[in-house]
Protein backbone atom coordinates (compact mmCIF):
# COMPACT_ATOMS: atom_id res chain seq x y z
CA UNK A 1 0.00 0.00 0.00
CA UNK A 2 2.94 2.65 0.58
CA UNK A 3 4.83 1.61 -2.85
CA UNK A 4 3.79 4.11 -5.29
CA UNK A 5 4.71 4.15 -8.85
CA UNK A 6 5.98 7.16 -10.92
CA UNK A 7 2.80 7.35 -13.16
CA UNK A 8 0.42 7.27 -9.83
CA UNK A 9 2.31 9.40 -7.76
CA UNK A 10 2.28 12.22 -10.98
CA UNK A 11 -1.11 11.54 -11.30
CA UNK A 12 -2.26 12.51 -7.73
CA UNK A 13 0.01 15.62 -7.97
CA UNK A 14 -1.73 16.27 -11.58
CA UNK A 15 -5.05 16.45 -10.07
CA UNK A 16 -3.82 18.85 -7.25
CA UNK A 17 -2.51 20.97 -9.77
CA UNK A 18 -5.60 21.44 -11.47
CA UNK A 19 -7.31 21.72 -8.84
CA UNK A 20 -5.33 24.62 -7.63
CA UNK A 21 -5.53 26.14 -11.22
CA UNK A 22 -9.23 25.57 -11.50
CA UNK A 23 -10.33 27.35 -8.47
CA UNK A 24 -8.00 30.29 -8.33
CA UNK A 25 -10.20 32.80 -10.02
CA UNK A 26 -12.41 32.53 -7.03
CA UNK A 27 -9.52 34.09 -5.22
CA UNK A 28 -8.67 36.76 -7.71
CA UNK A 29 -10.23 39.65 -9.55
CA UNK A 30 -12.66 38.90 -12.10
CA UNK A 31 -10.92 38.96 -15.79
CA UNK A 32 -7.71 37.91 -14.22
CA UNK A 33 -8.22 34.50 -16.49
CA UNK A 34 -9.14 34.50 -20.08
CA UNK A 35 -12.51 32.74 -20.20
CA UNK A 36 -13.00 32.40 -24.25
CA UNK A 37 -12.95 28.85 -23.98
CA UNK A 38 -15.21 26.65 -21.73
CA UNK A 39 -12.48 23.93 -20.76
CA UNK A 40 -9.45 26.88 -19.46
CA UNK A 41 -9.38 28.20 -16.07
CA UNK A 42 -11.63 31.75 -15.54
CA UNK A 43 -14.90 30.39 -14.16
CA UNK A 44 -16.06 31.30 -10.96
CA UNK A 45 -18.77 29.28 -8.49
CA UNK A 46 -21.96 30.85 -8.97
CA UNK A 47 -24.08 32.60 -5.68
CA UNK A 48 -27.21 31.67 -5.00
CA UNK A 49 -30.05 33.75 -4.13
CA UNK A 50 -29.08 33.43 -0.14
CA UNK A 51 -26.37 34.47 -0.91
CA UNK A 52 -26.06 37.57 -4.04
CA UNK A 53 -29.25 38.59 -3.35
CA UNK A 54 -31.57 38.89 -6.17
CA UNK A 55 -35.05 37.84 -7.12
CA UNK A 56 -37.66 34.77 -5.92
CA UNK A 57 -41.29 34.59 -7.42
CA UNK A 58 -43.80 31.79 -7.25
CA UNK A 59 -45.89 31.35 -10.35
CA UNK A 60 -49.12 29.64 -11.20
CA UNK A 61 -50.10 28.43 -14.94
CA UNK A 62 -54.20 28.90 -15.68
CA UNK A 63 -53.89 25.04 -16.58
CA UNK A 64 -57.96 25.97 -16.65
CA UNK A 65 -57.74 28.21 -19.52
CA UNK A 66 -55.87 25.54 -21.65
CA UNK A 67 -58.21 23.18 -21.47
CA UNK A 68 -60.69 25.86 -22.49
CA UNK A 69 -58.99 26.32 -25.02
CA UNK A 70 -58.58 22.52 -26.62
CA UNK A 71 -62.55 22.23 -25.66
CA UNK A 72 -63.10 25.03 -27.60
CA UNK A 73 -61.01 23.99 -30.79
CA UNK A 74 -62.76 20.31 -30.55
CA UNK A 75 -66.01 22.02 -30.41
CA UNK A 76 -65.36 23.87 -33.76
CA UNK A 77 -64.06 20.41 -35.32
CA UNK A 78 -67.25 18.67 -34.46
CA UNK A 79 -69.21 21.38 -35.66
CA UNK A 80 -67.23 21.29 -39.08
CA UNK A 81 -68.10 17.78 -39.47
CA UNK A 82 -71.67 17.85 -38.13
CA UNK A 83 -72.67 20.88 -41.09
CA UNK A 84 -70.90 18.75 -43.52
CA UNK A 85 -73.73 16.19 -42.83
CA UNK A 86 -76.04 19.19 -43.04
CA UNK A 87 -76.74 18.48 -38.94
CA UNK A 88 -78.05 21.52 -37.80
CA UNK A 89 -76.75 22.62 -34.09
CA UNK A 90 -75.92 25.38 -31.60
CA UNK A 91 -72.64 25.43 -29.60
CA UNK A 92 -72.33 26.38 -25.83
CA UNK A 93 -69.28 28.72 -24.47
CA UNK A 94 -66.50 26.04 -23.70
CA UNK A 95 -64.99 25.50 -19.92
CA UNK A 96 -62.49 23.88 -18.60
CA UNK A 97 -65.03 20.69 -17.67
CA UNK A 98 -65.70 20.42 -21.33
CA UNK A 99 -67.50 21.30 -24.78
CA UNK A 100 -71.22 21.54 -24.97
CA UNK A 101 -73.36 21.02 -28.33
CA UNK A 102 -77.15 21.09 -29.05
CA UNK A 103 -78.38 19.40 -31.88
CA UNK A 104 -81.68 21.12 -32.87
CA UNK A 105 -83.52 17.92 -34.45
CA UNK A 106 -83.90 15.21 -32.30
CA UNK A 107 -83.81 12.48 -34.92
CA UNK A 108 -80.18 13.75 -35.64
CA UNK A 109 -79.13 13.11 -31.94
CA UNK A 110 -77.66 9.67 -32.55
CA UNK A 111 -76.10 10.68 -35.44
CA UNK A 112 -74.43 13.59 -33.97
CA UNK A 113 -73.19 11.44 -30.76
CA UNK A 114 -71.16 8.96 -33.27
CA UNK A 115 -69.95 12.10 -35.98
CA UNK A 116 -68.72 13.23 -31.89
CA UNK A 117 -67.31 10.05 -30.37
CA UNK A 118 -65.09 9.81 -33.53
CA UNK A 119 -63.88 13.26 -34.01
CA UNK A 120 -60.98 13.29 -31.63
CA UNK A 121 -59.48 10.05 -29.69
CA UNK A 122 -59.10 10.22 -26.19
CA UNK A 123 -62.88 11.67 -25.81
CA UNK A 124 -65.74 10.70 -23.94
CA UNK A 125 -69.11 11.65 -24.57
CA UNK A 126 -72.28 12.62 -22.08
CA UNK A 127 -75.14 14.76 -21.41
CA UNK A 128 -79.22 13.78 -21.78
CA UNK A 129 -81.30 14.51 -24.74
CA UNK A 130 -80.68 16.32 -27.71
CA UNK A 131 -77.38 18.28 -24.98
CA UNK A 132 -74.04 16.59 -26.23
CA UNK A 133 -70.64 17.14 -23.69
CA UNK A 134 -67.55 16.06 -24.92
CA UNK A 135 -64.45 15.74 -22.59
CA UNK A 136 -61.03 14.40 -22.59
CA UNK A 137 -60.43 11.45 -20.65
CA UNK A 138 -58.14 11.28 -17.21
CA UNK A 139 -54.95 10.76 -19.21
CA UNK A 140 -55.14 13.28 -22.23
CA UNK A 141 -56.58 15.74 -19.25
CA UNK A 142 -53.03 15.10 -17.60
CA UNK A 143 -50.87 15.04 -20.53
CA UNK A 144 -52.75 18.53 -22.09
CA UNK A 145 -51.69 19.86 -18.65
CA UNK A 146 -48.42 18.40 -18.47
CA UNK A 147 -47.37 19.63 -22.02
CA UNK A 148 -48.70 23.15 -21.15
CA UNK A 149 -46.69 23.37 -18.07
CA UNK A 150 -43.51 22.04 -19.96
CA UNK A 151 -43.99 24.81 -22.19
CA UNK A 152 -44.20 27.15 -19.82
CA UNK A 153 -41.22 26.22 -18.36
CA UNK A 154 -38.85 26.27 -21.80
CA UNK A 155 -40.60 30.00 -22.30
CA UNK A 156 -39.65 31.08 -18.77
CA UNK A 157 -36.58 29.89 -18.95
CA UNK A 158 -35.90 31.75 -22.33
CA UNK A 159 -37.25 34.95 -21.33
CA UNK A 160 -34.89 34.48 -17.88
CA UNK A 161 -32.09 33.72 -19.93
CA UNK A 162 -32.25 36.44 -22.27
CA UNK A 163 -32.05 39.31 -19.21
CA UNK A 164 -28.75 38.29 -18.97
CA UNK A 165 -28.84 36.80 -15.59
CA UNK A 166 -26.49 33.65 -13.88
CA UNK A 167 -27.51 31.08 -13.16
CA UNK A 168 -31.51 31.19 -12.58
CA UNK A 169 -33.12 28.54 -11.05
CA UNK A 170 -36.47 27.58 -12.74
CA UNK A 171 -38.41 24.43 -11.39
CA UNK A 172 -41.87 23.01 -11.65
CA UNK A 173 -43.40 23.00 -8.53
CA UNK A 174 -46.47 20.53 -7.68
CA UNK A 175 -49.14 20.21 -10.70
CA UNK A 176 -49.24 23.89 -12.33
CA UNK A 177 -46.86 26.13 -10.48
CA UNK A 178 -43.48 27.49 -11.41
CA UNK A 179 -40.92 28.63 -9.07
CA UNK A 180 -38.22 31.03 -10.47
CA UNK A 181 -35.12 32.59 -8.97
CA UNK A 182 -33.01 35.03 -10.39
CA UNK A 183 -29.90 35.51 -8.28
CA UNK A 184 -28.13 39.25 -8.99
CA UNK A 185 -31.10 40.96 -10.93
CA UNK A 186 -31.21 44.69 -9.88
CA UNK A 187 -34.39 45.44 -11.11
CA UNK A 188 -37.08 42.75 -9.79
CA UNK A 189 -40.01 44.61 -11.49
CA UNK A 190 -39.07 44.10 -15.29
CA UNK A 191 -38.84 40.62 -14.15
CA UNK A 192 -42.71 40.72 -13.25
CA UNK A 193 -43.21 42.66 -16.32
CA UNK A 194 -41.41 40.42 -18.58
CA UNK A 195 -43.01 36.81 -16.79
CA UNK A 196 -46.52 38.43 -16.51
CA UNK A 197 -47.37 38.66 -19.91
CA UNK A 198 -48.68 35.99 -22.38
CA UNK A 199 -46.61 37.26 -25.62
CA UNK A 200 -49.26 36.01 -27.88
CA UNK A 201 -49.08 37.94 -31.10
CA UNK A 202 -51.20 38.09 -34.35
CA UNK A 203 -51.81 39.87 -37.31
CA UNK A 204 -55.63 41.28 -38.05
CA UNK A 205 -57.10 43.75 -40.24
CA UNK A 206 -58.49 46.47 -39.26
CA UNK A 207 -61.92 46.79 -40.42
CA UNK A 208 -62.65 50.34 -42.48
CA UNK A 209 -66.95 49.37 -42.71
CA UNK A 210 -66.91 51.02 -38.76
CA UNK A 211 -65.29 52.63 -36.46
CA UNK A 212 -65.10 50.99 -32.75
CA UNK A 213 -67.27 53.88 -31.26
CA UNK A 214 -70.33 52.90 -34.20
CA UNK A 215 -70.29 49.27 -34.13
CA UNK A 216 -71.20 49.95 -30.17
CA UNK A 217 -73.54 51.90 -31.11
CA UNK A 218 -75.33 50.18 -34.07
CA UNK A 219 -73.64 46.67 -33.32
CA UNK A 220 -70.59 44.65 -34.36
CA UNK A 221 -70.62 43.53 -37.87
CA UNK A 222 -70.00 39.64 -38.70
CA UNK A 223 -66.73 38.48 -37.80
CA UNK A 224 -65.47 41.12 -36.36
CA UNK A 225 -64.18 42.23 -32.63
CA UNK A 226 -63.13 45.49 -30.76
CA UNK A 227 -60.09 45.71 -28.65
CA UNK A 228 -58.61 48.41 -27.15
CA UNK A 229 -55.39 50.44 -28.06
CA UNK A 230 -51.94 50.27 -26.12
CA UNK A 231 -50.48 53.01 -28.26
CA UNK A 232 -49.10 55.86 -26.64
CA UNK A 233 -49.52 58.07 -29.84
CA UNK A 234 -53.30 56.74 -30.29
CA UNK A 235 -54.21 57.50 -26.98
CA UNK A 236 -53.30 61.19 -27.92
CA UNK A 237 -54.77 61.51 -30.99
CA UNK A 238 -58.05 59.94 -29.33
CA UNK A 239 -58.52 56.68 -30.43
CA UNK A 240 -59.24 54.27 -27.57
CA UNK A 241 -60.15 51.50 -29.51
CA UNK A 242 -59.87 49.78 -32.89
CA UNK A 243 -62.62 47.59 -34.39
CA UNK A 244 -60.95 44.49 -36.42
CA UNK A 245 -61.55 41.44 -38.53
CA UNK A 246 -61.93 38.56 -35.66
CA UNK A 247 -59.82 35.94 -38.94
CA UNK A 248 -56.21 35.89 -37.62
CA UNK A 249 -54.12 36.93 -40.86
CA UNK A 250 -50.73 35.83 -39.56
CA UNK A 251 -50.20 33.78 -36.70
CA UNK A 252 -47.12 35.06 -34.03
CA UNK A 253 -46.17 31.30 -34.68
CA UNK A 254 -45.20 32.40 -37.55
CA UNK A 255 -42.62 34.16 -35.71
CA UNK A 256 -39.15 33.42 -36.01
CA UNK A 257 -36.98 36.24 -34.97
CA UNK A 258 -37.22 39.90 -33.25
CA UNK A 259 -34.71 42.56 -32.66
CA UNK A 260 -34.97 46.13 -30.71
CA UNK A 261 -33.09 48.51 -33.58
CA UNK A 262 -34.11 52.66 -34.15
CA UNK A 263 -36.31 53.77 -37.35
CA UNK A 264 -36.26 57.79 -37.63
CA UNK A 265 -34.05 57.84 -34.70
CA UNK A 266 -37.12 56.41 -32.81
CA UNK A 267 -36.85 52.77 -30.55
CA UNK A 268 -38.86 50.29 -33.56
CA UNK A 269 -38.67 46.28 -32.68
CA UNK A 270 -37.74 44.36 -36.14
CA UNK A 271 -39.74 40.92 -36.78
CA UNK A 272 -38.95 38.47 -39.22
CA UNK A 273 -41.40 35.50 -40.15
CA UNK A 274 -40.44 32.37 -41.17
CA UNK A 275 -41.41 31.01 -45.01
CA UNK A 276 -45.00 30.00 -44.74
CA UNK A 277 -45.00 33.45 -42.09
CA UNK A 278 -43.43 35.46 -45.17
CA UNK A 279 -45.49 34.37 -47.99
CA UNK A 280 -48.70 34.74 -46.03
CA UNK A 281 -47.33 38.44 -44.92
CA UNK A 282 -46.88 39.20 -48.65
CA UNK A 283 -49.86 38.03 -49.80
CA UNK A 284 -52.01 39.78 -47.19
CA UNK A 285 -50.23 43.01 -48.09
CA UNK A 286 -50.31 43.06 -51.67
CA UNK A 287 -54.18 42.29 -51.48
CA UNK A 288 -55.18 45.26 -48.69
CA UNK A 289 -53.30 47.75 -49.40
CA UNK A 290 -54.51 51.16 -47.92
CA UNK A 291 -55.90 48.58 -44.83
CA UNK A 292 -54.71 48.97 -41.05
CA UNK A 293 -53.22 46.14 -40.10
CA UNK A 294 -53.39 45.70 -36.44
CA UNK A 295 -50.63 43.74 -34.25
CA UNK A 296 -51.95 42.57 -31.46
CA UNK A 297 -50.18 41.25 -28.71
CA UNK A 298 -51.93 39.81 -25.47
CA UNK A 299 -55.32 41.09 -26.29
CA UNK A 300 -54.47 44.98 -27.17
CA UNK A 301 -53.48 46.50 -30.49
CA UNK A 302 -49.49 48.25 -29.72
CA UNK A 303 -49.72 49.29 -33.38
CA UNK A 304 -51.88 49.58 -36.56
CA UNK A 305 -49.98 51.23 -39.16
CA UNK A 306 -51.55 51.42 -42.55
CA UNK A 307 -50.76 48.88 -45.37
CA UNK A 308 -48.66 51.40 -48.19
CA UNK A 309 -47.18 48.71 -50.33
CA UNK A 310 -46.57 45.12 -50.13
CA UNK A 311 -43.99 44.14 -47.83
CA UNK A 312 -42.50 41.01 -49.33
CA UNK A 313 -39.58 39.18 -47.92
CA UNK A 314 -41.21 38.08 -44.84
CA UNK A 315 -39.51 41.70 -42.69
CA UNK A 316 -41.53 43.93 -40.81
CA UNK A 317 -41.06 46.61 -37.85
CA UNK A 318 -43.14 47.48 -35.01
CA UNK A 319 -43.62 51.26 -34.14
CA UNK A 320 -45.17 52.94 -31.46
CA UNK A 321 -43.81 55.03 -28.66
CA UNK A 322 -41.32 53.08 -26.95
CA UNK A 323 -38.64 53.32 -24.91
CA UNK A 324 -35.13 52.15 -25.74
CA UNK A 325 -36.19 49.43 -22.81
CA UNK A 326 -39.66 48.93 -23.91
CA UNK A 327 -38.47 47.67 -27.19
CA UNK A 328 -35.95 46.00 -25.75
CA UNK A 329 -38.64 43.88 -23.71
CA UNK A 330 -40.81 43.76 -26.85
CA UNK A 331 -38.53 41.99 -28.81
CA UNK A 332 -37.32 39.79 -25.87
CA UNK A 333 -40.87 38.43 -25.59
CA UNK A 334 -41.78 37.71 -29.22
CA UNK A 335 -37.98 35.97 -29.21
CA UNK A 336 -38.79 33.59 -26.53
CA UNK A 337 -42.22 32.66 -27.33
CA UNK A 338 -46.07 32.56 -26.50
CA UNK A 339 -46.97 31.31 -23.19
CA UNK A 340 -49.57 28.71 -23.63
CA UNK A 341 -51.18 30.15 -20.65
CA UNK A 342 -51.43 33.26 -18.76
CA UNK A 343 -49.60 32.79 -15.68
CA UNK A 344 -50.50 34.71 -11.93
CA UNK A 345 -48.09 35.77 -9.37
CA UNK A 346 -48.37 34.13 -6.17
CA UNK A 347 -46.08 34.98 -4.35
CA UNK A 348 -42.62 37.49 -4.64
CA UNK A 349 -39.47 37.97 -2.75
CA UNK A 350 -36.51 39.95 -2.73
CA UNK A 351 -33.12 39.08 -1.00
CA UNK A 352 -30.66 42.07 -1.26
CA UNK A 353 -27.47 42.13 -1.60
CA UNK A 354 -26.55 43.54 1.77
CA UNK A 355 -28.27 40.25 3.61
CA UNK A 356 -26.67 37.88 1.04
CA UNK A 357 -23.07 39.53 2.09
CA UNK A 358 -23.90 38.85 5.92
CA UNK A 359 -24.76 35.09 5.11
CA UNK A 360 -21.47 35.06 2.97
CA UNK A 361 -19.76 36.49 6.37
CA UNK A 362 -21.27 34.24 8.64
CA UNK A 363 -20.82 31.16 6.61
CA UNK A 364 -16.89 32.15 6.46
CA UNK A 365 -16.66 32.58 9.80
CA UNK A 366 -18.40 29.46 10.60
CA UNK A 367 -16.11 27.40 8.16
CA UNK A 368 -12.71 29.19 9.34
CA UNK A 369 -13.42 28.24 12.75
CA UNK A 370 -14.47 24.66 12.50
CA UNK A 371 -11.10 24.52 10.04
CA UNK A 372 -8.98 25.83 13.02
CA UNK A 373 -10.70 23.92 15.39
CA UNK A 374 -9.91 20.53 12.88
CA UNK A 375 -6.09 21.81 11.98
CA UNK A 376 -5.60 22.05 15.64
CA UNK A 377 -7.11 18.34 16.76
CA UNK A 378 -5.16 16.54 13.83
CA UNK A 379 -2.35 18.14 14.80
CA UNK A 380 -2.65 17.67 18.78
CA UNK A 381 -3.89 14.05 18.29
CA UNK A 382 -1.45 12.69 15.28
CA UNK A 383 1.48 14.86 15.17
CA UNK A 384 3.43 14.54 12.03
CA UNK A 385 0.53 12.28 10.34
CA UNK A 386 -2.02 15.04 11.58
CA UNK A 387 -0.02 17.61 9.53
CA UNK A 388 -0.30 15.44 6.78
CA UNK A 389 -3.73 15.63 7.05
CA UNK A 390 -4.42 18.87 7.23
CA UNK A 391 -2.32 19.62 4.20
CA UNK A 392 -4.99 17.38 2.90
CA UNK A 393 -7.78 18.51 4.24
CA UNK A 394 -6.75 21.63 2.74
CA UNK A 395 -6.29 20.42 -0.99
CA UNK A 396 -9.74 19.08 -0.53
CA UNK A 397 -11.49 22.22 -0.06
CA UNK A 398 -9.21 23.33 -3.14
CA UNK A 399 -10.65 20.80 -5.23
CA UNK A 400 -14.22 21.37 -3.82
CA UNK A 401 -14.42 24.56 -5.20
CA UNK A 402 -12.60 24.03 -8.04
CA UNK A 403 -15.56 21.10 -9.08
CA UNK A 404 -18.15 23.66 -8.44
CA UNK A 405 -16.19 26.25 -10.51
CA UNK A 406 -15.83 23.38 -13.55
CA UNK A 407 -19.64 22.21 -13.33
CA UNK A 408 -20.48 26.39 -12.52
CA UNK A 409 -22.73 24.63 -9.44
CA UNK A 410 -24.50 27.21 -7.54
CA UNK A 411 -23.40 28.03 -3.91
CA UNK A 412 -26.08 28.98 -1.23
CA UNK A 413 -25.91 28.86 2.16
CA UNK A 414 -26.86 25.35 2.84
CA UNK A 415 -24.43 24.52 0.42
CA UNK A 416 -21.55 26.38 3.16
CA UNK A 417 -22.87 24.03 5.18
CA UNK A 418 -22.50 21.26 3.05
CA UNK A 419 -18.73 22.38 3.14
CA UNK A 420 -18.36 23.35 6.71
CA UNK A 421 -19.96 19.23 7.22
CA UNK A 422 -17.10 17.91 4.21
CA UNK A 423 -14.43 19.32 6.51
CA UNK A 424 -14.83 17.43 9.79
CA UNK A 425 -15.62 14.37 7.14
CA UNK A 426 -12.87 14.90 4.81
CA UNK A 427 -10.45 14.10 8.28
CA UNK A 428 -12.89 11.30 9.46
CA UNK A 429 -10.51 8.69 6.80
CA UNK A 430 -7.61 9.81 7.71
CA UNK A 431 -8.42 8.99 11.93
CA UNK A 432 -9.95 5.93 11.05
CA UNK A 433 -6.48 4.87 9.20
CA UNK A 434 -4.38 6.16 12.12
CA UNK A 435 -5.90 4.77 14.81
CA UNK A 436 -5.61 1.19 13.11
CA UNK A 437 -1.95 1.97 12.62
CA UNK A 438 -1.88 2.61 16.00
CA UNK A 439 -3.20 -0.72 16.89
CA UNK A 440 -0.97 -2.13 14.55
CA UNK A 441 2.00 -0.99 16.43
CA UNK A 442 0.98 -1.91 19.57
CA UNK A 443 0.52 -5.26 18.50
CA UNK A 444 4.55 -5.18 17.44
CA UNK A 445 4.31 -4.43 13.61
CA UNK A 446 7.31 -2.71 12.09
CA UNK A 447 6.46 1.01 10.94
CA UNK A 448 6.41 0.21 7.50
CA UNK A 449 4.19 -2.71 8.20
CA UNK A 450 1.88 -1.22 10.61
CA UNK A 451 1.39 1.57 7.92
CA UNK A 452 0.66 -0.71 4.95
CA UNK A 453 -1.70 -2.77 7.67
CA UNK A 454 -3.89 0.72 8.71
CA UNK A 455 -4.58 1.53 5.70
CA UNK A 456 -5.22 -1.90 4.24
CA UNK A 457 -7.67 -2.80 7.20
CA UNK A 458 -9.71 0.79 7.13
CA UNK A 459 -9.56 0.64 3.56
CA UNK A 460 -13.54 -1.44 3.88
CA UNK A 461 -14.85 1.10 6.55
CA UNK A 462 -14.35 4.32 4.85
CA UNK A 463 -15.50 3.03 1.78
CA UNK A 464 -18.88 1.61 3.70
CA UNK A 465 -19.37 5.08 5.28
CA UNK A 466 -18.77 7.55 2.37
CA UNK A 467 -21.13 5.37 -0.05
CA UNK A 468 -23.11 5.38 2.42
CA UNK A 469 -23.15 9.39 3.00
CA UNK A 470 -22.79 9.91 -0.95
CA UNK A 471 -26.17 8.25 -1.43
CA UNK A 472 -28.21 10.01 1.24
CA UNK A 473 -26.53 12.59 -0.96
CA UNK A 474 -28.12 11.41 -4.01
CA UNK A 475 -31.72 11.13 -2.31
CA UNK A 476 -31.53 14.91 -1.15
CA UNK A 477 -30.82 15.38 -4.71
CA UNK A 478 -33.08 13.55 -6.50
CA UNK A 479 -36.28 14.37 -3.98
CA UNK A 480 -35.26 18.10 -2.55
CA UNK A 481 -35.79 21.08 -4.35
CA UNK A 482 -33.98 25.00 -3.51
CA UNK A 483 -31.45 25.09 -1.36
CA UNK A 484 -31.88 20.75 -0.60
CA UNK A 485 -30.63 20.18 -3.57
CA UNK A 486 -27.20 23.40 -2.49
CA UNK A 487 -26.81 21.18 0.16
CA UNK A 488 -26.65 17.56 -1.53
CA UNK A 489 -24.44 18.97 -4.19
CA UNK A 490 -21.74 20.52 -1.94
CA UNK A 491 -21.63 17.18 0.40
CA UNK A 492 -22.26 15.31 -2.77
CA UNK A 493 -18.89 17.01 -4.33
CA UNK A 494 -17.08 17.20 -0.62
CA UNK A 495 -17.43 13.31 -0.47
CA UNK A 496 -16.04 12.37 -3.25
CA UNK A 497 -12.82 14.64 -3.00
CA UNK A 498 -12.01 13.87 0.21
CA UNK A 499 -11.92 10.37 -0.53
CA UNK A 500 -9.00 11.45 -3.16
CA UNK A 501 -7.51 13.44 -0.60
CA UNK A 502 -7.40 11.17 2.31
CA UNK A 503 -6.46 8.08 0.71
CA UNK A 504 -4.61 8.91 -2.28
CA UNK A 505 -2.56 12.70 -1.36
CA UNK A 506 -2.12 11.94 2.28
CA UNK A 507 -0.45 8.35 1.29
CA UNK A 508 1.60 9.61 -1.34
CA UNK A 509 2.90 12.03 1.42
CA UNK A 510 3.07 9.53 4.16
CA UNK A 511 5.35 6.88 1.82
CA UNK A 512 7.53 9.66 0.43
CA UNK A 513 8.43 10.75 4.28
CA UNK A 514 9.07 6.77 5.01
CA UNK A 515 11.12 6.50 1.91
CA UNK A 516 13.31 9.53 3.01
CA UNK A 517 13.80 9.46 6.33
CA UNK A 518 13.48 5.07 7.45
CA UNK A 519 12.06 6.31 10.52
CA UNK A 520 13.36 3.64 13.37
CA UNK A 521 10.08 4.75 15.57
CA UNK A 522 7.09 6.35 15.04
CA UNK A 523 5.11 9.05 17.28
CA UNK A 524 1.63 9.29 16.59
Amino acid sequence: MLYFTKWKAALVLLVCAFGVLYAAPNFLPAGTFPTEASYLPGKQVNLGLDLRGGSHMLLEVDTDSVLRERYDALADSIRTELRKEQIRNRPRDATSNGADITILRPEDVEKAREISRSAEPNTELSGEGNNIHVTYNAVARKELIDRAIAQSLEVVRRRVDELGTTEPSIQRQGENRIVVQVPGLDDPSRLRAILGRTAKMNFHLVNNEKTAADARATGLPPGTMILPSADASDQAAGIREYLIDRRIVVSGDNLVDSQPTFNDGRPVVSFRFDAAGGARFGDITSKNAGRGLAIVLDGEVISAPRINEPILGGNGIITGQFSVQEANDLSLLLRAGALPAPMQILEERSVGPGLGQDSVEAGEIAAVLGLVFVVAFMVISYGRFGIYADIALMMNLVLVVAVMSILQATLTLPGIAGIVLTVGMAVDANVLIFERIREERRNGRSIINAIDAGYRSAMSTILDANITTLIAALVLFSFGSGPIKGFAVTLAIGIVTSMFSAIWLTRLMIAGWVKRSRPTELVL
